[in-house]
């Protein structure tokens, strides 16, 4: 159960093992989480995720694997995680996603369904059992990474931006349908990220760390707004950008 201060205390991270989650996982804790499980694909890094925990302050820690790209086993995975909480879940990070290069897989079939599980369908699938448990505790809140590439889709990386496009479109019709249950979802839209997923790419205007990152998601849990933004200013950045006309908008995106 949250704090008196509103803060929450038991957090399940799915793709706990990402840097943005670690991050926000370490912020979590030194605001006095105590009880985190961290859920993701490589056991080393989700250790190392879960001894940053305890370094800031998490007292229980624990791990679960999962695959994103079968999302047969979501709802497994989602399940899991909250029986090794065991007690209420206050909040549930989805930190999942697979950026790919898309000139070198927009032609392969494989490929591009995988990018779809990974940064849509997996989610949607995971989303449906914490909503579900959510909804029966009566109390709790979801954080869902989504990203600025959802507000309009660009040929420089349609594969991901369009699979967040629908990530983030449903997370608003998820976040309507949970008024009034005691459950809410936050959306966070960051821009490009210095971490692993973006390493080797060229930097680019609002450039931010994961520590900013994490920053502007502890101010946004806090003010309870549905949409967070890192960095703030790309609200307004992206308010002019989506209504550029469609060859100013390729000029400018995908040069």
């Amino acid at each position: 159960m949250e704090n008196a201060f509103g803060q929450p205390q038991s957090v399940v991270v799915i793709g706990g093992s990402s840097d943005i989650a670690r991050a926000i996982t370490k912020k979590l804790c030194a605001a006095r989480a105590h009880t985190v499980v961290l859920a993701g694909r490589n056991q080393e890094l989700l250790n190392a995720a879960a001894s940053d925990a305890q370094e800031y302050g998490a007292t229980k820690t624990d791990t679960v694997l999962f695959d994103a790209e079968d999302a047969t086993n979501a709802a497994r995975t989602v399940s899991k995680a909250f029986e090794k909480v065991g007690d209420r879940v206050d909040l549930v990070i989805i930190a999942v996603g697979l950026l790919g290069d898309q000139l070198s897989i927009e032609d392969d079939a494989e490929a591009a369904t995988r990018m779809a599980m990974v940064n849509f369908a997996w989610p949607v699938a995971a989303l449906a059992e914490i909503r579900r448990r959510l909804v029966a505790q009566g109390s709790g809140r979801i954080l869902v990474i989504t990203s600025v590439a959802a507000i309009r889709v660009r040929r420089s990386m349609y594969l991901y931006a369009g699979a967040k496009a629908g990530l983030d479109r449903l997370c608003d019709g998820l976040a309507d349908s949970l008024e009034g249950t005691g459950v809410r979802l936050q959306m966070l839209r960051p821009g490009v990220v210095r971490s692993r997923m973006t390493e080797g790419q060229p930097a680019v205007p609002f450039t931010t760390g994961v520590n900013e990152v994490a920053q502007n998601v502890m101010r946004g849990l806090d003010s309870g707004e549905r949409v967070i933004w890192s960095p703030p200013v790309l609200r307004y950045v992206f308010a002019v950008l989506r209504h550029l006309p469609a060859p100013l908008w390729r000029k400018v995106m995908d040069r």
